[in-house]
């Protein structure tokens, strides 16, 4: 979720249909502590917090996990990060991990918006728009997986347009995105070839 994102009528909504959610708390929440532990390293140093508790306003009573850990980054000082969620098994390290990997989420994201844009629908009806996001997903992926085996290197967007535009040709596209120019110029001496002579019956 959304840095610091706090709706606990959407938690409890989001708990209800089985969805983990994974977000960084607010230092002012007002809550009631159930269980509170601390892991330390063998230095005596605190690794992670741990903390099931409570939050109540109005008629929602939502019970989550804290998980607080030392955020240590190269050249700043350490600071504590506090996460909220609502899943109880994962251990501290795989919660702490996947807020880590937002950005990877958000860079995807931003990935499909600018190669994939959704201007619309082809059809109206939930399952149809499922199976374009579906599409546009694989679509991205298997670009991803021919960027990652090329030799030349290719800007995503650069290759996302490219492909666009022979997607129809018959071609051997690792070769040719391999070897662009080289591919270029013996289709620009086929073009200038002269034509066949005529011939008289």
């Amino acid at each position: 979720m959304d840095r610091a994102y706090i709706n606990y009528a959407k938690f409890e909504e989001l708990t209800d249909r089985g969805v983990i959610y994974v977000t960084k708390m607010k230092k002012s929440l007002n809550y009631e502590v159930l269980v509170d532990c601390m892991h330390q390293n063998p230095q005596g140093l605190m690794e992670y917090r741990e903390q099931v508790v409570v939050f109540r306003k109005d008629d929602i009573n939502h019970i989550a996990r804290i998980i607080t850990y030392v955020d240590i980054k190269k050249g700043k000082q350490p600071k504590l990060v506090s996460l909220l969620t609502n899943d109880f098994d994962m251990p501290s390290e795989t919660i702490v991990a996947i807020y880590r990997r937002r950005w990877q989420i958000e860079s995807l994201f931003k990935q499909i918006k600018q190669n994939f844009p959704l201007r619309y629908f082809y059809g109206e009806s939930a399952n149809a728009i499922k199976i374009q996001i579906w599409v546009t997903l694989i679509a991205n992926l298997l670009l991803s997986v021919l960027q990652s085996k090329l030799k030349r290197r290719w800007s995503f967007s650069g290759l996302a347009t490219i492909v666009r535009i022979v997607l129809m040709y018959y071609l051997n596209l690792e070769k040719f995105l391999n070897q662009p120019d080289a591919d270029l110029n013996i289709m620009l001496a086929e073009a200038s070839e002269s034509p066949p002579e005529s011939i008289e019956f």
